[in-house]
C-alpha cells in the first residue's frame, strides 16, 4: 500500500508511512582506507541469498573524481552481521568512476556469466562509464572507454547513478543525477531516466517528475541520492529510499560541530532519507512528503551529507526487510546503520477504532486465493468483499460472508463462509471492497 494506484475511494482510512526501527551499526567505515568520506553504497543480493555491500572508500575529504577513492566491499550470510577482509578493494586507480560506483547483480535471462556482475560509474568530465564481472572482484571495462552517456559539462552524474535489469519492463533502467533550474527558486539537484535492452544502446527518457497524494507536483526538492530499485517481493513496485538535502539549513553551531568532531566543511547542511515510489516511466509518486528516515537525536546525526540511504531492500528475516542509512559523515565514526521494517511493511492502509474502508479501482487478476499481510489489534479486524466492475457485491463474497480477520500475520488467506477459493472470478473485471477497524493492511495478493 504504497500509492493510490489501486485505489478508487477512501472512508475514514488513510494511508500511513510506517517507522523504521534503527538496529544500530552494520558496517563501521573503520579500515585505514575507508573513514569518514566513505559512502554511495549498493547493497546487492547474490543467487544463493547472501548479500553484498559496494561503496566508496576515502579517508578524508578531497576533490570529487580523484584517485584517492577507491571501491571497497563487505560481506554478509544473513544481512544483519557484516565482515570485509582488510584488503578489500575491488577497484583503485580508476578514477572518476570509483568517485560513486554502483553495482547490481543482472537477473537478465541468458547474460553471460563473466557479466553477470554490472557496474557503472562516473561525473560529468567523462560521463559514466560500464563495467561488468563474473564475480563481483575483478571487474573489466565494457565497450572500453566509451561511456554509456556522454561528459556534461553541468555535474551531471556527480552522485550515485543506479542502474538494475527491471523484469516489469523487460529492459535496463538507469536513474541518474541531472539539475534543473526551477524559476524563481533555483538550481535544484534532480533525477533523469534512462533505459536499454542491451546494456550497450541507451535511450534518455527525461527528467522524472514528482506527484503528491492528490496527484499534483510534489514540493521541489534537492534530492542528492535517489536509490531506486524493484522490490523484491513486488518487482513492479519500484522503491526509492531517497536523501532530501536541504543546503544552508544549519543545526549546529561552530562549537558544537567541533566538540562533534565532524569536518569543518560538512556541518552547514542537513538531510533525511525520504520514501518515493515509481511503476515505470518518469513520474515519482511523492504520496509519503514527511520524513521516512529522520536525523534523530545527537548533534552528529544533524551534519551535512549523513544520513544518506544506501541503494536497495533486502529481506533479513521470514517476517523482516531492512535497508541502510550512512550515519556520522565527516566524522570519526562515520558508519552504516541497518534499518527494519516488516515486510511490506513500507506503508499501511490504516483506520483506528472507529473503522473505515477502501474499495479499489476496477482490475482483473490471475489465482484462486486472496492472500494479505496485515494487523489488527484485539478488538479490530478485516473483512473482504468482491464486487463486480459496477461496485455490485457478487454472491457469496459479500461483507456478510466474509470471515473476520483479526491478528497480525505476513500471509494469511482470506476466507468467505463459502471457502477460499475465488478462482471462478479470475480474469474478470472486479473490484474489492476492504473494512477495517483499528487494523493495517500492508499489502495483498492473488495466487
Amino acid at each position: 500500500m504504497v500509492d493510490h494506484y489501486m485505489i478508487d475511494r477512501l472512508e475514514g482510512v488513510e494511508l500511513r508511512p510506517q517507522t523504521p526501527i534503527d538496529r544500530g551499526v552494520a558496517i563501521p567505515f573503520d579500515l585505514p582506507h575507508e573513514g569518514a568520506f566513505s559512502g554511495y553504497v549498493s547493497i546487492v543480493t547474490l543467487p544463493d541469498g547472501t548479500f553484498r555491500a559496494y561503496y566508496r572508500a576515502l579517508p578524508m575529504a578531497g576533490e570529487d573524481g580523484s584517485d584517492d577513492e577507491a571501491t571497497a566491499y563487505a560481506e554478509s550470510a544473513d544481512g544483519v552481521i557484516w565482515t570485509k577482509q582488510k584488503n578489500n578493494f575491488v577497484l583503485q586507480h580508476a578514477a572518476p568512476v570509483t568517485h560513486n560506483f554502483s553495482v547490481f547483480y543482472d537477473t537478465k535471462p541468458g547474460v553471460a556469466d563473466d557479466e553477470k556482475w554490472k557496474g557503472i560509474g562516473g561525473t560529468n568530465q567523462e560521463g559514466l562509464v560500464r563495467f561488468v564481472s563474473a564475480d563481483g572482484v575483478k571487474w573489466r571495462k565494457l565497450m572500453g572507454d566509451q561511456p554509456m552517456f556522454p561528459s556534461n559539462e553541468d555535474y551531471r552524474y556527480d552522485s550515485q547513478n543506479l542502474a538494475f535489469w527491471s523484469e516489469a519492463e523487460g529492459q535496463y533502467v538507469c536513474y541518474f543525477r541531472n539539475f534543473k533550474e526551477i524559476d524563481g527558486k533555483g538550481r535544484f539537484r534532480w533525477i533523469s531516466r534512462a533505459t536499454s535492452p542491451d546494456f550497450v544502446n541507451w535511450t534518455e527518457e527525461g527528467e522524472m517528475s514528482f506527484v503528491d497524494e492528490a496527484g499534483d507536483p510534489a514540493p521541489v526538492e534537492h534530492l542528492y541520492t535517489n536509490q531506486t530499485g524493484a522490490y523484491m517481493r513486488a518487482p513492479h513496485i519500484y522503491v526509492a529510499i531517497a536523501a532530501r538535502f536541504l543546503p544552508g539549513r544549519q543545526v549546529l553551531t561552530a562549537e558544537e560541530a567541533d566538540v562533534v568532531g565532524v569536518d569543518p566543511g560538512y556541518f552547514k547542511d542537513i538531510s533525511e532519507a525520504i520514501l518515493m515510489t515509481s511503476r515505470g516511466g518518469t513520474t515519482y509518486d511523492r504520496t509519503f512528503l514527511e520524513g521516512f528516515v529522520r536525523p534523530g537525536l545527537g548533534f552528529e546525526n544533524w551534519t551535512s551529507r549523513t544520513n544518506y540511504p544506501a541503494a536497495n531492500v533486502i529481506q533479513t528475516g521470514p517476517e523482516e526487510m531492512s535497508f541502510f542509512v550512512q550515519r556520522g559523515y565527516g566524522q570519526p565514526d562515520h558508519h552504516l546503520s541497518r534499518f527494519s521494517l516488516r515486510l511490506d511493511g513500507f506503508a499501511s492502509l490504516h483506520t483506528g477504532y472507529a473503522g473505515g474502508e477502501m474499495i479499489t479501482k476496477p482490475f482483473r487478476f490471475a489465482g484462486s486465493e486472496l492472500e494479505i499481510n496485515y494487523a489488527s489489534s484485539a478488538a479490530g479486524s478485516l473483512r473482504f468483499e468482491l464486487q463486480d466492475e459496477s461496485g455490485n457485491p457478487l454472491p457469496g463474497y459479500e461483507l456478510a460472508d466474509s470471515r473476520e480477520i483479526i491478528g497480525d500475520q505476513i500471509a494469511r488467506v482470506v476466507a468467505w463462509s463459502g471457502g477460499t477459493d475465488v478462482s471462478a472470478l479470475a480474469g474478470k473485471t472486479i473490484r474489492m471492497r476492504i473494512q477495517l477497524k483499528d487494523a493495517d493492511l500492508f499489502s495483498f495478493r492473488f495466487k
